[in-house]
């Protein structure tokens, strides 16, 4: 089923609201493939108008630059993805239900369309492993910070939090465990394919990727363990 999601995004982020125009639309949607394809930074706007057939002068009018067309596309993945858990967990009651299906959605597991409003979120999902950190892991991240650029993921961040508190009122880290887990299965997806030794989960000498579904067996022990919580089977909703 193809559905439509309507983020409402920072306007600090951009200088004209990208989806107010279907150019705007276009340079964010070719930016993800751009970026997905090339990486963050071999991409440059020029480049990005090349692909699309248009002046890179036209795309600065919608963005100040790179980094800050980066931090629009992952702050967009992280409403998203917010959308998704609550959806996703409305109608379950048990915490650790939500917390199972939390993890699913996290290795984009069990997603029917990998399109949303015409975005690829397959590769924006690459994006976010591959360059998130890059959106703060800057000189500028406090101004930005006080900007509130980094919201969507704050608001994740404490979503996940509250159902762990669900779990476990008594937990004291909960933010902290939200957000490791977050950067943890980040890190290991992104070792699996590119730095294999890293992992339990990535090539083996006949260069085949293992069992993908190993990882998600760690996350979920990451997380049960952590939280004092028999790491079983996951239960059926």
């Amino acid at each position: 089923m193809h559905y439509s999601v309507h983020v409402r995004m920072n306007e600090r982020l951009f200088l004209r609201e990208p989806e107010s125009s279907d150019l705007g639309r276009r340079i964010v949607r070719q930016a993800i493939l751009l970026f997905n394809e090339i990486g963050f930074e071999d991409a440059t706007f020029r480049k990005l108008a090349e692909r699309m057939g248009t002046k890179e002068a036209s795309i600065y009018r919608y963005f100040e630059n790179k980094h800050r067309l980066l931090v629009y596309l992952v702050a967009w993945y992280w409403q998203w993805l917010d959308f998704q858990l609550v959806y996703r967990t409305n109608n379950l009651a048990d915490p650790r239900q939500k917390l199972e299906r939390l993890l699913q959605l996290l290795l984009l597991h069990d997603i029917e369309q990998p399109l949303a409003d015409d975005i690829d979120i397959v590769a924006l999902h690459s994006i976010v492993v591959r360059e998130a950190s890059k959106a703060y892991l800057t000189r500028h991240v406090t101004e930005d910070n006080r900007q509130q650029l980094f919201k969507p993921y704050k608001d994740l961040c404490g979503r996940i939090a509250s159902i762990v508190l669900e779990l476990r009122p008594d937990y004291p880290y909960a933010h902290s465990r939200a957000s490791s887990l977050i950067e943890t299965i980040h890190f290991q997806v992104f070792f699996m394919e590119h730095l294999p030794s890293l992992t339990d989960f990535g090539s083996g000498p006949d260069g085949e990727i293992k069992d993908e579904g190993k990882l998600l067996d760690f996350v979920r022990h990451l997380l049960f363990s952590s939280l004092d919580i028999p790491v079983t089977a996951p239960a059926q909703p």
